[in-house]
């Protein structure tokens, strides 16, 4: 498979998503975070839209949100995140293990996505994922495979203040297993504003206390 091909498309993908302006209808508002959704044209679901200032520059939004480094300290909606293969400086694959939620009635979901990031012009910074197969990790029994259509964020500057950004983050991900939808279309909106806050709380703290943006050692990558 021609992963990077794949990402590369899938970057594109959420360009479309973003300058689509009919069809989405308001589902949660929270904290001057909005959330959106409309069907998907890539599954029996939803596509998920949330909107929100953050106040950091795109730049240091966009590394913070890409790499993997203490996400599962502040992202609590998952249990692990790690890069398992890197395909070049801009393009990884990523295995991802979920939180339950939905007061459990969600179960803990797996997903190996190729993750992908591309600076456009304006300094604007595309993260793209969707899933893959991948041979080295095929599902196990001990979570449910998941599956990530077109999924990431757009990082831009605030025009009216360029050290703050607009983050728009799109989600369409198929839980699979035997889940009423009712449950997901449900869970999700307060899912993804929680997403937001623990991002913005945690960029903050980074902040005042002086820690930098730092790339991962070759460590955190699985050969």
């Amino acid at each position: 498979m021609d992963y990077k091909a794949l990402a590369q498309q899938t970057s594109q993908e959420l360009l479309g998503y973003s300058q689509e302006t009919t069809g989405w209808k308001v589902v949660k508002t929270s904290k001057k975070i909005t959330v959106y959704s409309k069907a998907s044209r890539k599954f029996h679901g939803n596509i998920y839209r949330v909107e929100g200032v953050i106040p950091e520059s795109a730049t240091k939004l966009s590394d913070f949100l890409y790499k993997p480094e203490n996400r599962v300290t502040w992202d609590k909606s998952l249990k692990m995140y790690n890069m398992i293969h890197k395909i070049d400086s801009d393009t990884f694959i990523c295995h991802t293990i979920t939180q339950s939620f939905a007061m459990g009635s969600i179960s803990p979901r797996d997903f190996i996505d190729v993750v992908n990031i591309r600076h456009s012009e304006g300094n604007i910074d595309i993260i793209s994922s969707t899933s893959v197969d991948f041979p080295a990790y095929p599902p196990s029994s001990n979570y449910i495979r998941g599956y990530n259509h077109g999924c990431g964020y757009i990082c831009s500057p605030l025009q009216e203040n360029p050290q703050h950004s607009k983050l728009v983050m799109f989600v369409q991900t198929d839980m699979k297993g035997k889940l009423s939808p009712s449950i997901i279309e449900a869970a999700m909106p307060s899912n993804l504003i929680n997403f937001m806050i623990n991002a913005k709380d945690e960029l903050k703290i980074q902040k005042t206390s002086g820690r930098g943006y730092h790339s991962p050692g070759h460590s955190s990558l699985k050969k």
